[in-house]
């Protein structure tokens, strides 16, 4: 019998400057989502939860809350880029290019612009990618330069951590 560890996505060593990562999930905007993020947020721009008055905007109708759609291309895009990171270090150049409206499917993709050894930590990398967010009719929404420091395959800190069960082994 053959016990697997948990694992997803990427170490240090597994990343190759020119790579492209298409992440494999998309992610529905719904109003719900929408509507809490803006509250969660305090969000007061009407045009994040009043359609009467959207309607009246130059999108004629609700816009998702930019912060949300931030955080879904971000999330998006952790399975294979930042599954093993230690940190993120800094987003650069954040741009919104294309309205995202309730319904909208995003998707997010990555390029691996540089990577270089840590200084400071022997046990990590550091691996610096260019993502854009994606609606399902290929309208680019976002993009920007994130870099995050990842663990090397060899490094202690992400293994082991799955508990033992007290009633024994499956």
């Amino acid at each position: 019998m053959t016990v697997h560890e948990p694992s997803i996505g990427r170490y240090y060593e597994d990343f190759t400057v020119g790579d492209v990562y298409r992440h494999p999930l998309g992610r529905t905007i719904s109003e719900a989502d929408n509507t809490w993020f803006t509250l969660l947020t305090m969000n007061t721009n009407q045009n994040h939860f009043n359609a009467h008055l959207a309607a009246k905007a130059p999108t004629g109708k609700i816009i998702v809350n930019s912060g949300l759609t931030v955080a879904i291309v971000l999330g998006l895009s952790v399975i294979d880029v930042s599954q093993h990171a230690i940190m993120n270090l800094g987003w650069d150049g954040i741009k919104l290019t294309h309205p995202v409206f309730v319904g909208d499917t995003v998707y997010a993709e990555s390029k691996v612009t540089a990577k270089r050894e840590s200084k400071s930590r022997p046990y990590a990398g550091i691996v610096t990618c260019y993502t854009r967010g994606l609606n399902q009719d290929g309208d680019e929404i976002m993009s920007w330069t994130r870099t995050v420091m990842v663990y090397k395959r060899d490094a202690p800190h992400d293994k082991d951590y799955f508990p033992q069960a007290k009633t024994g082994p499956l």
